[in-house]
């Protein structure tokens, strides 16, 4: 009797433990399924406000368009109603405005690279600045004066540096290559004269008389001995440099003199 009891006792206890499990199954998948609803209702309520402002931003671009186009047809008329020779005053100002600002780019772009200026009442003045291995050299200035077409009114640039021929090339029709090249000529001019005048006050002990250079700095010539001590063991050497935006020889011959 007490085992019929026992047994009776476990089976509702196991019926209780399945039921709370039931009812707990079933709070999840409600709470679960709740969740859902709400996911669901919020992303709905995102949908709508996003669909609402595809609405607005549309609607403001179709009266921008409208604008624009009774802007243009403005602008078409009174184009219309200038002469012909407003018409160029207007495009050659225009150009000149452009260049202008062109130039100001240019100068805001470089001016980690030598290049730097300031505007002045007639246009800009360029200033080129030079460097060999981190140590600053000379610095030249280009004064332009900004017209049609561009003219060189004053500038510091040696006159054995193809300016004329950069600005033939350049000058009207690319402005930032004119400055580059130019820059390129200048840099390694002073790079060559910067080694050259090394090589003449650190090795003076090596070098058996002066050294012999040209105004470009672009031919070098010079006797030197490898002991100062010894007179009787002597070389002499000569570097051309062809390429006159290169800081480095292109041709060097050296020759024994016993």
């Amino acid at each position: 009797m007490e085992r019929a009891n026992t047994l009776c006792q476990e089976g509702e206890s196991k019926g209780g433990v399945l039921a709370h499990l039931e009812r707990l199954e079933n709070e999840v998948n409600r709470s679960h399924k709740g969740k859902q609803s709400e996911e669901l209702q919020s992303a709905q309520t995102v949908e709508s406000a996003l669909e609402t402002k595809i609405r607005k931003l549309r609607l403001l671009r179709d009266e921008l368009r409208a604008e624009l186009k009774q802007s243009q047809a403005r602008v078409k008329a009174s184009i219309a109603n200038v002469e012909p020779d407003q018409k160029v005053e207007i495009s050659e100002e225009e150009d000149l405005e452009r260049k202008q600002e062109n130039m100001k780019a240019i100068l805001q772009a470089y001016r980690f690279t030598g290049l730097s200026g300031k505007l002045t009442s007639r246009g800009v003045c360029i200033c080129i600045s030079t460097a060999f291995e981190g140590n600053l050299l000379d610095s030249y200035f280009v004064d332009l004066v900004i017209q049609k077409p561009l003219q060189i009114h004053h500038h510091s640039v040696p006159v054995f540096i193809p300016l004329e021929e950069i600005a033939a090339k350049y000058l009207q029709t690319d402005i930032q290559r004119f400055l580059f090249s130019l820059w390129e000529y200048l840099n390694a001019y002073s790079g060559r004269k910067y080694q050259a005048d090394r090589l003449q006050s650190d090795f003076a002990a090596f070098l058996n008389g002066p050294l012999q250079r040209n105004s470009l700095c672009n031919l070098l010539s010079f006797t030197y001995k490898v002991d100062p001590r010894d007179q009787s063991f002597q070389f002499y050497a000569r570097l051309l440099y062809k390429d006159l935006t290169m800081t480095l020889p292109t041709d060097v011959t050296v020759t024994y003199q016993g």
